[in-house]
């Protein structure tokens, strides 16, 4: 049973969405900045982490790792209890990687003044949950994991699609309606490709995409850009395996939008038959990003289903740097993934070698014509 009843104030319910917060050991004074910052500004009535709130794998696995996860956690959530706004969190591929598993994990935000769950389709899936807001809107949170079994990125399991189907026919039954729905997760789905539009690797801000993709192209569509601060700076990390999932979100016509987080320099919103798919840029500083567009996602929510989405940037709640200016620097230069940072000494190496035989060539018919 949902723990904390979560209600629509004046009409309007909103919903802030916080992406990759990705932090470790001491939190950057950057990201909490821009989480204030917008709190501050929008007064979310729920928060949402959606995963990759640990950067588990730069955590040192040989010193007390519970304290340092259940102290990092406490950190990144007091600006939620600090000022009593009820939040919920997923998890990502990265933050069962520091040796504590999701479930102690979520034992951790349970204990913490605000958070908001439900049981969801059993142990190792209590990142997957449905919450009410009167019964008028849902909103769904799924655990994507962190593999799909094929080399590619996570993605929902049939017992989670599953798991689905059945809360959204109870709540049919109750209701007598198909109750209009939002959909939060970290890992965007295969669909997520079917809104963008291919084009030629030199066409303006289009960039590589990888796994099923791999060395294909795209940017944008064009009508797909919904406000002046849609962007693409890294193509969709999806898994390579189709679980089914955006399918049976269209079986009824209950879900409103899937929003994800995962990659960090993507933030946009676009409709696929009927549901709009988006991303949240990370807001977190102590990893890669969008540099100083850094933000989060708010969402006004209204009984009938009907929504308005938009961003607040760190450039414009908070201006510039003022913290760990070298970190920041760093990050801004650093690869967005493996694949990238293979292909990019792949081709370096290819470019090296082409001039190296180029100029071998050219000594070899001046001394030729010696």
């Amino acid at each position: 049973m949902q723990n904390i009843e979560l209600k629509f104030n004046n009409g309007r319910f909103r919903i802030m969405q916080f992406a990759d917060i990705q932090e470790q050991y001491r939190i950057n004074p950057n990201t909490l900045r821009l989480m204030n910052a917008a709190l501050d500004r929008g007064k979310p009535d729920l928060a949402i982490l959606t995963g990759d709130q640990v950067k588990g794998y730069a955590l040192d696995l040989m010193t007390d790792n519970r304290r340092r996860v259940e102290a990092l956690i406490n950190g990144f959530c007091s600006p939620f209890a600090q000022r009593g706004i009820p939040f919920t969190a997923t998890f990502g591929n990265h933050d069962d990687q520091c040796g504590i598993s999701n479930s102690e994990q979520f034992e951790i935000y349970k204990k913490i003044s605000g958070f908001v769950y439900d049981e969801g389709p059993g142990p190792g899936d209590e990142g997957t949950f449905c919450l009410s807001v009167e019964d008028k809107i849902l909103i769904y949170l799924f655990d994507t994991h962190a593999k799909d079994g094929s080399g590619g990125f996570g993605a929902v399991h049939p017992n989670q699609v599953e798991w689905y189907r059945q809360t959204r026919d109870s709540y049919i039954e109750k209701t007598g309606r198909a109750v209009p729905s939002f959909a939060f997760q970290h890992i965007p789905t295969p669909e997520f490709f079917e809104v963008l539009q291919r084009a030629g690797r030199f066409s303006s801000k289009a960039v590589r995409a990888y796994g099923n993709y791999k060395n294909k192209w795209f940017t944008l569509a064009a009508h797909n850009r919904s406000t002046v601060r849609d962007f693409m700076g890294e193509c969709p990390a999806t898994s390579n395996i189709n679980s089914g999932e955006v399918d049976a979100f269209l079986e009824k016509g209950d879900i409103k939008a899937l929003f994800v987080g995962h990659n960090h320099n993507d933030s946009f919103a676009a409709d696929y038959k009927g549901i709009t798919l988006g991303f949240t840029q990370s807001c977190g500083f102590s990893a890669y990003g969008p540099g100083l567009d850094r933000g989060v996602r708010y969402f006004d929510i209204y009984p009938d289903g009907s929504f308005e989405t938009g961003t607040y940037t760190f450039r414009e709640l908070c201006g510039d740097i003022t913290d760990k200016k070298l970190t920041y620097a760093l990050y801004q230069i650093a690869p967005v993934s493996i694949e990238g940072t293979k292909t990019f000494f792949k081709e370096a190496g290819i470019a090296i070698g082409a001039v190296g035989t180029a100029a071998g060539a050219a000594a070899l018919l001046k001394s030729k014509k010696k």
